[in-house]
């Protein structure tokens, strides 16, 4: 991947096509998250979340429905949708409306999507091993650097 470029912005959707987005800065990570509602969320076996910042984060948010869910960690998050076909496209916390957290599999290229670590681990399914070199939490992440960091030093140079 390190070789590859990709171009900004990065573009992606609903299934349907009524919800389009762009993000005009590289992402600040991506990881994949074990919790029990991502498992739920994505009927699999954990949920896959890019982190973006909401001010390079484009959406005609009139076109979404929104429904707020409280989250493991305790918080709560507004989770935002395509109210055709039901795609969950993105959440933003309650707690830090900077930071989009994008599903990645929404995105229209996915074919360079590697995640830099895995979270709540202690809820993830028994035959699920972590990629060797990803970093691993049990829990939820009290600080992104680790991840922010992991996501620089290993793909901050693809964007142009």
């Amino acid at each position: 991947m390190q070789d590859k470029k990709l171009e900004l912005p990065l573009v992606g959707g609903c299934q349907c096509g009524a919800v389009r987005y762009e993000i005009s800065a590289p992402p600040l990570t991506l990881y994949r998250c074990h919790c029990s509602e991502c498992q739920a969320q994505s009927s699999s076996a954990f949920g896959m979340s890019m982190l973006v910042e909401r001010a390079a984060f484009s959406v005609d948010w009139s076109l979404l429905s929104a429904w707020k869910r409280a989250t493991d960690s305790g918080s709560t998050m507004t989770c935002h949708f395509c109210p055709t076909c039901g795609t969950r496209l993105f959440h933003v916390g309650d707690g830090d409306s900077e930071i989009v957290s994008l599903k990645a599999g929404s995105l229209d290229d996915r074919s360079w999507l590697k995640p830099v670590g895995d979270i709540w681990t202690d809820s993830a399914q028994p035959w699920f091993v972590p990629p060797e070199g990803t970093l691993v939490l049990a829990g939820d992440f009290t600080d992104m650097t680790p991840l922010t960091e992991r996501w620089r030093s290993q793909y901050g140079s693809c964007f142009r």
